[in-house]
């Protein structure tokens, strides 16, 4: 949960790196808390509310984490714009995001796990 907030609490910072375990696990408890409002919409108001808002809430971290853990792996925040190319651009932005940091630091900064 640390890495959730953590990421919420740099919501706007499209600077410096993010380790792979702070992208995924932001990732992760981002899925579940979708799932878990989804159930709540459909159970009780029938229409995705507070999913979208939720969802509209979170695009800036996501988006900011997913920079982040570009910068790590050496790569501009510039190439997520992939994720416009059907299917090939998503497996692409896949591969990257769990791939291992750079080692030491790089032209985005000092390596988060302190190598």
């Amino acid at each position: 949960m640390d890495w959730y907030l953590k990421v919420l609490k740099n919501y706007a910072t499209f600077d410096g790196r993010a380790r792979r375990k702070e992208y995924w696990m932001f990732a992760l408890f981002n899925v579940i808390i979708s799932i878990v409002l989804g159930i709540i919409d459909s159970a009780v108001i029938k229409q995705p509310i507070l999913q979208a808002v939720y969802g509209i809430g979170t695009l800036l971290p996501s988006l900011a984490v997913s920079v982040r853990r570009m910068h790590d792996i050496g790569k501009s925040g510039w190439v997520l714009l992939l994720a416009f190319i059907p299917l090939i651009g998503a497996i692409i932005l896949l591969i990257w995001s769990a791939t291992d940091s750079t080692p030491g630091p790089n032209q985005y900064g000092p390596n988060p796990k302190g190598m």
